[in-house]
This record gives structure tokens, sequence and C-alpha cells, in this order.
């Protein structure tokens, strides 16, 4: 029975066994368009697009005047998300090859810019409040050794917040301390934060800041910290490259 794949991806397929096995190394040059339409018999159409399947899954990246190379796609390291880690600007801790989660750390710089706004539908239910109240939106960027690590946006209520010294996450005497040490501040104790986890196709935007092509598929997490009365008082969602960082999950059994 005859191969049933579209020729795209039947070129694509073969490009990504060759870079798997071995056959094309990290940094090498993927066959040129003409190299390519020769050795598959197929237009520039069909092996332009096969193209674009490697870059969006990862695996080759553009270079403007020389060509298209294989990606390195070896994990960077893994966020360690454990209950003594909440209050990190990162929600985790950073463990790298040849270091631990404490020591031998990349060196880690963000930049967050808060917006007063109105909260989008699916945020209003995530906050347990009305589409249209008022939050405080605030966009993070974050890199490790001027690499790009993971993009985040937290929302909170500004009826909880507004007019206090913590209405700003990044600014005040309050500054960085973490949803928890900020919420303490004003009589509200975080007990709990729940997480989901999922992956999508990244956006243009996201592909620029994170250094990827659109498309390319990146891991989402969706985090809700709640206080004691189960009541939601801040909510984010990260994003980041899901073929070079990994999520590690500390899970504790009680006694």
């Amino acid at each position: 029975m005859g191969d049933a794949r579209p020729m795209y991806q039947r070129i694509a397929d073969d490009l990504r066994r060759q870079i798997d096995e071995g056959g094309l190394a990290v940094g090498a040059r993927i066959p040129s368009r003409a190299e390519l339409k020769r050795a598959y018999k197929a237009s520039d159409q069909t092996v332009d697009r096969a193209v674009r399947v490697l870059k969006a899954a990862g695996y080759a990246i553009g270079q403007f005047g020389r060509g298209v190379f294989v990606s390195d796609r070896a994990p960077i390291g893994a966020l360690v998300r454990t209950t003594d880690a909440v209050d990190s600007p990162l929600a985790a801790r950073l463990s790298v090859p040849g270091g631990s989660a404490v020591g031998a750390q990349p060196d880690l710089v963000w930049e967050a810019v808060s917006t007063g706004t109105v909260a989008p539908p699916g945020i209003a239910e995530r906050l347990g409040i009305l589409p249209g109240d008022r939050v405080m939106c605030t966009q993070y960027e974050y890199l490790a050794d001027r690499r790009p690590l993971q993009l985040a946006t937290s929302w909170e209520p500004l009826s909880l917040t507004e007019g206090t010294d913590v209405v700003f996450p990044e600014r005040g005497p309050y500054a960085r301390r973490g949803v928890r040490g900020r919420f303490a501040a004003i009589g509200i104790r975080v007990v709990q934060a729940r997480e989901v986890v999922g992956s999508r196709p990244s956006t243009t935007p996201e592909a620029d800041a994170l250094g990827c092509v659109p498309g390319q598929c990146v891991t989402v997490v969706e985090r809700t910290h709640y206080d004691a009365r189960d009541r939601p008082v801040e909510t984010s969602d990260t994003v980041l490259l899901g073929d070079r960082w990994r999520l590690e999950y500390a899970i504790t059994f009680g006694s």
C-alpha cells in the first residue's frame, strides 16, 4: 500500500528523522529549496510548506540571507514548582544541569508593566468577578542568562488592592514579594494555588518575545491563588517553550 501522507508531510517527517538520528546535527543547514525540490521531485510550494512545518515544531530556525538551520532542542532546565516556591517571581525554583535548584543558577532578570484595565470574560470567571470589573494586569518577561525563559500575565481584582501599598506588584514597599507576601501586607492570607497545564501554538507576539516561530508549540500554565475563604485573589497565565524547558512538580504525601 502506498504512502498516503501528503508530500510536504513526507519531506518534513524525513528531515525530522534525520535530525533525531543525528544525520543533521544542531547548527547544520537544512537542504535548500532547490536541493529539496530535486531530492523529492516536489514543487516550491511543497518544500516551503515542509520547512514551515519543521520551524513550527521547533526543529529549525531561519537566518536571514543564510538559510534554515537545525535548532538546538535540548532542554535548558526545569522549573521546579513546589509549595515553597509560590512567592518567587517565576512561581518556581530554577533547576539547570550541573547545578542544584538553589545554587549555580543562571542570571535571572525580568521586566514588568502594570496597567489598570477591565477583566476579560475568561479572566473574570477565574477570579469570581463580573466581566468588565476592574483589575490590575501585569505583564512579565523573564530572561535567564539573556535567553528568553518565559512570559507571564497576572490579573488581580482592584476591588481588593486599589488604594493600598500593593496595588502595583512590582512597585512600592512590597514590590517583588510574591502574591502571598503582598496580600499578607493588606490582611489577606493566601493559603493555596491551583494550576492547570496545557499546550497550544504560540502567537506572533509570543514567538517574537521567546525567540521561536509563530505556531511553535508552547507550554501554558494557568495559576490561581486563593485565600482562606477559597476566594480567588490573583490569576496568571505563564507561557514557555515546551521543547526547551520542563515543568517539575514535587508531590508531598501527608502522614
